[in-house]
């Protein structure tokens, strides 16, 4: 892998430490495409030459970038540029949009369907209405960087969410269209993950054989007068990871 051409080096004159100003150098270079997707960036003996910085400081900028998700380590092997992959845990409440901006990723969706229906037992429980209300229901595919990561299936109670039916083959942030049209602001979410599997029926969208392991996640988001989101999703295990920081 060549030197990039132009590179920033850490400056000791600014305020910002040594080690954010190289986090941020090198975030740059893979969000800009200069390190590829699933490449192997250069050893810490080279980015200590290239950045002009101690050892210490590229492995706290590194450690900072792995935990962000941009780079993950192999034992043995080095460290590389992560292919498109959503890393859940500790985090505020956000859309799959603002999750992919967070890892630089460009976001896409599939609306796969849409229907207008009546809450069974299992939907009305999750959105706290009442049996049969209608709702509409999204089944789409969600992408990183255009590579599937999941399909999501939402119920959203139609009474709260006019319109949503009709315009719902173009929207792209379904938080987005939720605060601009409907004034839905997400307050919190409820969210389980379940270890499952890739569906016969959903092989050949995500891209993966059936019977392949996968998360399963149901997410109850609220805002300020209660539940108006009930997904279920199916998300690559490969493209999707639970991170958690413990502490005593």
């Amino acid at each position: 892998m060549a030197d990039p051409v132009g590179l920033q080096r850490p400056d000791r004159a600014r305020p910002e430490p040594l080690w954010h100003q190289a986090e941020m150098v090198l975030r740059g270079l893979i969000e800009r495409g200069e390190w590829a997707s699933g490449s192997q960036i250069p050893n810490e003996d080279k980015l200590c030459e290239m950045l002009g910085i101690s050892r210490i400081t590229v492995r706290h900028a590194l450690r900072n970038l792995e935990e962000a998700g941009f780079l993950r380590r192999e034992h043995g092997r080095g460290t590389f540029v992560r292919s498109a992959t959503v890393v859940a845990g500790v985090r505020g409440l956000t859309s799959f949009t603002d999750e992919m901006k967070s890892m630089a990723l460009s976001a896409g969706t599939r609306l796969l369907e849409a229907h207008r229906l009546k809450a069974d037992k299992e939907v009305a429980d999750a959105l706290e209405i009442a049996v049969g209300e209608p709702v509409v229901q999204l089944r789409r595919l969600r992408l990183g960087n255009g590579m599937p990561i999941g399909i999501q299936t939402s119920h959203l109670p139609e009474s709260r969410v006019p319109g949503l039916f009709e315009d719902a083959a173009g929207i792209q942030s379904l938080y987005g269209w939720l605060r601009d049209t409907c004034g839905i602001t997400p307050v919190k979410a409820k969210e389980t993950y379940r270890v499952g599997q890739v569906t016969a029926a959903d092989a050949e969208l995500i891209g993966q054989p059936a019977g392949t392991p996968a998360f399963e996640v149901e997410r109850i988001a609220s805002d300020v007068r209660g539940p108006f989101e009930y997904t279920l999703s199916t998300m690559r295990a490969d493209r999707y990871e639970i991170r958690s920081v413990l502490y005593v």
